[in-house]
């Protein structure tokens, strides 16, 4: 189970999460977030940083910028948490591999909303659907949907995960479920993470997993 902590805003931070084995850091570069990297992380830090892979969450962005913030941080992935088309997807992922973002409600039709999409990405992520929100709901939807998933498509769980849900995750019998990610729950303040939340979660996912 690899593990993405998501809203990074401070190069000590990211640091941390490298000495603590996490596989993704998240940089959200929309500027409604409370945890808008641009204005808050230098691009050389985060682009000289290694031992973790960097992804880039975006919200209806326009493609050249999009492209041009990957060069600027050397971003390793791109998330797509809009209402972007499979046809923009397609074009992004001709240079960098695609996660596509999707809010789940009380119920979803896997095939109308997500088969479009299978083709032209490389993973899906699930967060809670709220009204005006495009994620960091900090809020739970409900896991049982997963159980109904069709594709061997990998995906990322998302949306209000705790500190305390390792072992829940970990014992989930989702075989394409690829990644946890994790935010505004370990935090003492939008895009100020607290490491021993982190640290601990980490060593219960990988103490969780069976080999």
């Amino acid at each position: 189970m690899r593990i993405k902590v998501c809203g990074i805003t401070r190069i000590n931070d990211l640091q941390a999460l490298v000495d603590n084995s996490v596989d993704y850091a998240g940089f959200i570069f929309y500027e409604k977030s409370p945890r808008f990297a641009g204005n808050k992380i230098d691009a050389r830090s985060v682009r000289e940083t290694t031992g973790i892979k960097k992804v880039g969450v975006f919200v209806n962005a326009p493609l050249e910028l999009i492209q041009r913030t990957v060069s600027d941080y050397a971003l390793d992935l791109v998330q797509l948490h809009g209402d972007e088309t499979p046809a923009f997807c397609a074009t992004l992922r001709e240079t960098i591999p695609v996660i596509k973002a999707f809010r789940i409600g009380d119920n979803v039709n896997w095939q109308t909303e997500m088969a479009p999409y299978v083709p032209v990405t490389d993973y899906f992520l699930f967060d809670t659907a709220v009204v005006t929100l495009y994620g960091g709901t900090g809020e739970r939807f409900n896991w049982d949907l997963l159980a109904t998933y069709p594709f061997d498509h990998p995906f990322l769980l998302s949306g209000g995960i705790t500190p305390d849900q390792a072992a829940e995750i970990s014992e989930m019998q989702l075989p394409a479920m690829f990644a946890v990610d994790v935010n505004s729950k370990f935090e003492d303040s939008p895009g100020v993470k607290n490491i021993e939340l982190v640290e601990h979660f980490v060593k219960q996912i990988h103490s969780s997993i069976i080999k």
